[in-house]
């Protein structure tokens, strides 16, 4: 069965033309698909109902079939999706005060980062998402806020997975978002845990998405014990590449800094930050860490995170604290998921 939002303008109107349709019925299903966000067949009204049927008996949009949905009391929504071959992702949507609705979408099933305090790293890698499967998980939201008189405005690719790690595919899911959805490069953001060879092929893209890179630690040694990839990477070729960056593209890096009590969250750790990223041109999100159940570290207080933040910028640094949403569902990367397949594994024994 074909999946509509795999195909080109181009190869739509050539399957609606190998139907008998008038060559204009394929702009007119483009319309119900990218700028309406229709999510039915049923729902394009001005098509033919003999079209409306066998569009429903012949193609589908898309392949996410949801497995599970939970909504907090900040209006954040986490969606674990089973794709064909039966593997699981996951979405959350994330609404903000100033009217910002931001999804934050997966580019793998898994992820072979292993970074320890992520449950997506903890359960590993699956499989690459295509750029199709990464697309749609920003198309149900956009539908689903187009049917309440809303738009999505912002996108991340900091879901379950490395982006960097697949690398084209999360390119041309960037792509189809401008192209098809009509959000600016720079409101979608890509973030990484610092893979310096693709640090570098990104900055020559000429693209204004923002690149943000999960850090977390100052030095190697504690790095490392948070992200195996720094072995590979070590903080020096990173932050090198990062000024790099920086200089070709004229913009500003994100780093991402999940603030874990009494580990990285310390005047000391404050100072060596400091000097790490002195003459970078970027900003830190103060993130207090979301629990996971494989990694023991709890998340810092707001005194500490304040603290921290002070501290920073009396080395020049500027930071600023994100306000974590969905802390009351399973909002963090791959918890979800980790919750079903726990349900499952428990159902089996029992059983």
């Amino acid at each position: 069965m074909t999946d509509l939002y795999t195909l080109s303008l181009e190869q739509l109107s050539a399957l609606l033309e190998s139907w008998g349709e008038p060559a204009f019925r394929a702009r007119q299903v483009w319309e119900w698909l990218y700028d309406k966000r229709a999510s039915s067949f049923e729902a394009m009204h001005n098509l033919p109902k003999t079209l409306r049927e066998r569009l429903a008996a012949e193609t589908r949009l898309g392949a996410l079939e949801l497995a599970a949905e939970q909504e907090s009391q900040d209006g954040t929504v986490k969606r674990l999706y089973h794709l064909d071959d039966g593997q699981m992702i996951e979405s959350v949507l994330m609404e903000y005060d100033d009217q910002r609705r931001t999804a934050c979408i997966s580019t793998q099933a898994g992820c072979a980062m292993g970074c320890v305090f992520c449950a997506t790293g903890q359960m590993g890698f699956a499989r690459h998402l295509t750029p199709y499967e990464i697309f749609e998980q920003a198309v149900r939201f956009a539908g689903d806020l187009e049917a309440r008189g809303e738009r999505l405005s912002n996108v991340v690719l900091m879901g379950m997975g490395e982006p960097f790690h697949n690398y084209d595919a999360s390119l041309a899911a960037i792509h189809l978002l401008m192209e098809r959805l009509g959000i600016g490069a720079r409101h979608i953001t890509i973030s990484t845990v610092g893979l310096v060879p693709q640090i570098r092929r990104f900055a020559e893209e000429g693209l204004q998405v923002k690149l943000a890179i999960s850090l977390h630690a100052a030095t190697d040694e504690e790095r490392a014990a948070l992200l195996p990839v720094n072995k590979r990477y070590p903080l020096s070729e990173l932050i090198a590449a990062c000024r790099d960056y920086a200089e070709i593209t004229g913009r500003r890096i994100t780093f991402e800094w999940a603030a874990i009590s009494g580990e990285n969250d310390t005047p000391e750790q404050a100072r060596e930050l400091g000097k790490l990223l002195n003459g970078v041109k970027c900003h830190v999100n103060v993130i207090p860490l979301n629990p996971t159940g494989g990694y023991a570290g709890g998340p810092s207080s707001v005194r500490r995170v304040n603290d921290f933040i002070e501290a920073l910028a009396t080395h020049g640094v500027q930071a600023t604290v994100r306000v974590r949403r969905g802390i009351d569902i399973d909002a963090g990367c791959g918890q979800l998921k980790s919750k079903v397949l726990s349900k499952k594994a428990s159902t089996t024994e029992s059983s």
